[in-house]
């Protein structure tokens, strides 16, 4: 048999949910926040278990960060539109 560590679960997830979060409008935020808790909890598993997947759990958090970031400017940019759109129709009108 072989002594070899199996990569930790948490980390796939994370990864996987942080590049979700940034591809899916308006559920990313919701995705990068559980993302960034899926990371922890890796690395935290990570650290007790000597498990494989610690770069994985970083790039999550990395991702998930990213897409919540991505996410925020996409709400203030459709804010912003909407705002100057009906301020001109307003003014138009």
């Amino acid at each position: 048999m072989s002594d070899t560590n199996q990569t930790n679960n948490n980390s796939v997830i994370s990864l996987t949910i942080g590049i979700l979060s940034l591809f899916i409008p308006f559920i990313g935020a919701v995705l990068g926040i559980i993302g960034i808790v899926f990371s922890r909890k890796a690395v935290k598993q990570i650290n007790k278990t000597n498990e494989n997947g610690r770069g994985l759990a970083t790039a999550g958090l990395i991702c998930s960060i990213v897409g919540i970031i991505f996410q925020l400017l996409a709400v203030v940019g459709y804010v912003a539109y909407f705002s100057v759109s009906t301020s001109v129709t307003n003014i138009s009108g």
